[in-house]
């Protein structure tokens, strides 16, 4: 009969980063699992099975430590967490324990996993408890947003714009306000004064954006809502989005949601390639995420390849054990990948030389229909990484930006330090689609977009996506959780 959960090496790290620099205590290991439990439980999705397995470097606790078990009164909690359990789970764990401890272990390791990836060491540990424990107490359950029509035709008279608002569109994050500006002319006025507006509504760092529309004196006013106003754009969007995403669009790809609650995505086929900055804790991982969980919804390994590279050895490592997956690992060194991305130019380079022996344009022509290539997507989690380890890595993505796209082969760069050393000049000059989310500095702004704006965003996945030959939008990020990328790669698994 099972009596221990365990952990692995990356839990035990977690809980000693919570005891000593969270809770700052010496309280006893177990009490962080009691978190870690909570946390797991607050979590619609059931955990994976990924964390049933026993991993070296880890530890074991008896359920006398966790739950209290064999204890008398209150120190013994193992009948409530059966029956919370047994009914979350639809099993019934008073019968079964090795069910009950194998559901125990999974929640808690959930948890020391959400610690991992949601915390920052920088930031209150006992706010961050309060908000994923107790956010429905402490009020944080989303609200309706409020008209601020007149708040902000104040605010608007204040800089010297007399209007009117005409219509009023709330999205996930923002309510757009259609204005009805006295004057054509004062579509200038009203753009060089956003700081100010921003400042009369009381934004602080957050911007005001704004765009023009049909009617020459009409102008959309973009104002962010509190965080408690904000309505996620959740997990299911991205599935419902790809069942009705264009037929002829080789690589469908989902975002989220643009400012009136649409959903946006894109063709990465045609994008061709693409690059993605936001500073830490901007959303970049979960865009990537959303990417990924895209292009494996639709297609088999005989359709798409996957070349991983993931210089923290976080972020990508769910899938690489999938059969799309180049070498079925993710590559972590940059010896390794560099490598691999020279024989990926060779492979390019065959290509080329193929279609041009059947007189084909490029992978879709129909005369290069017999060589039956699947398409290669290069996706690197920290491209400023990479190259500070080596400089050498630009030399075979800049080939690959310059050629790839007739032959199928796409990249997907991301940094978290948007740089002209990482994004040099000849490398942006060949990728035309960005992705811009919160960076600290607008030159970082201008590196990725060629524009200013993404300082100004409000995190967790609010972006900016400029894509080849279509104006630049504004889109709020789909909510990927761990559990979602667990549940992602075992679709994949099974249907592949």
């Amino acid at each position: 009969m099972a009596t221990k959960i365990y952990t692995d090496r990356q839990d035990e790290q977690v809980i000693e980063t919570v005891l000593k620099k969270g809770l700052k205590t010496s309280l006893p290991k177990w009490s962080v699992l009691r978190l870690a439990l909570g946390r797991s439980l607050r979590i619609e999705t059931e955990p994976d099975e990924s964390l049933d397995h026993r991993e070296s470097g880890g530890k074991e606790y008896d359920l006398e430590q966790l739950t209290g078990d064999g204890k008398t009164g209150d120190d013994n909690i193992t009948p409530l967490l059966r029956a919370m359990l047994s009914v979350r789970h639809g099993e019934d764990l008073f019968a079964d324990n090795d069910a009950f401890v194998r559901w125990l272990q999974r929640h808690v390791r959930r948890g020391l996993r959400e610690f991992r990836s949601a915390w920052m060491e920088s930031h209150d540990f006992h706010d961050y408890l309060l908000h994923e424990l107790l956010g429905d107490v402490a009020g944080t359950v989303p609200q309706t947003p409020t008209d601020d029509s007149e708040k902000l035709l104040r605010a608007l008279a204040e800089i010297g714009i007399p209007a009117e608002v005409v219509s009023l569109q709330n999205g996930p994050r923002l309510s757009r306000y259609h204005v009805r500006l006295r004057d054509v002319n004062d579509h200038g006025l009203l753009t060089r004064g956003l700081d100010k507006l921003a400042f009369a509504l009381g934004l602080g760092d957050q911007g005001v954006f704004v765009s023009s529309t049909l009617e020459p004196r009409i102008a959309a006013v973009d104002v962010p809502r509190p965080a408690s106003h904000w309505h996620p754009v959740q997990p299911a969007a991205l599935y419902t989005w790809l069942a009705q995403a264009p037929a002829e669009w080789r690589l469908p790809a989902y975002l989220g949601e643009d400012v009136g609650g649409d959903g946006v995505g894109f063709d990465l086929a045609s994008a061709p390639h693409l690059l993605i900055g936001g500073t830490t804790g901007s959303g970049k991982s979960v865009c990537l995420h959303a990417l990924l969980l895209s292009l494996l919804e639709r297609h088999s390994p005989e359709r798409l390849q996957l070349l991983l590279i993931d210089p923290k050895r976080v972020e990508l490592a769910p899938y690489a054990k999938l059969p799309h997956v180049i070498g079925q690992q993710v590559l972590c060194d940059a010896p390794d990948a560099l490598s691999s991305l020279q024989q990926l130019v060779d492979v390019m380079n065959q290509r080329e030389a193929t279609l041009a022996s059947l007189g084909a344009r490029d992978i879709d022509d129909p005369r290069a229909a017999s060589q039956g290539w699947a398409r290669i997507v290069v996706i690197v989690e920290e491209l400023a990484d990479l190259i500070l380890q080596s400089g050498a890595i630009e030399e075979p993505l800049v080939r690959l930006a310059q050629k790839a796209r007739a032959s199928g082969i796409h990249l997907v760069l991301a940094t978290q330090r948007p740089d002209a050393q990482t994004f040099s000049g000849l490398l942006r000059s060949n990728i035309p689609s960005r992705i811009a989310l919160t960076v600290q500095k607008a030159t970082e702004s201008r590196i990725i977009l060629d524009d200013v704006g993404a300082e100004q965003l409000l995190g967790k996945g609010d972006m900016l996506v400029k894509l080849i030959g279509q104006p630049l939008i504004r889109v709020h990020g789909v909510l990927i959780g761990h559990d979602d990328i667990a549940q992602g790669v075992a679709r994949a698994k099974r249907t592949n």
